[in-house]
């Protein structure tokens, strides 16, 4: 996938602290720095909805799903 510039408003305290990180060498560039924080976000965001998702499972139903499933796959020995 290709890279795309986009033009941003930053708060000029936020990117002194975001230079000082640069000369500190803790990032390389002020893109990495909001790439990877975008990331981030948006992994918490993912994992966040998964949880909230998962939480409106019924837990013994998915627990029956997965022994009927599992069962199933056991085959009786034959005498």
């Amino acid at each position: 996938m290709g890279r795309t510039t986009i033009r941003i408003s930053v708060d000029k305290k936020v990117l002194l602290d975001i230079d000082f990180l640069i000369r500190k060498r803790a990032i390389t560039s002020r893109s990495q720095l909001f790439e990877v924080a975008i990331k981030q976000w948006l992994d918490r965001m993912h994992r966040s909805r998964l949880a909230r998702e998962s939480a409106k499972l019924d837990k013994a139903e998915e627990q029956a799903l997965t022994n009927e499933s599992y069962f199933a796959d056991v085959v009786a020995p034959e005498h």
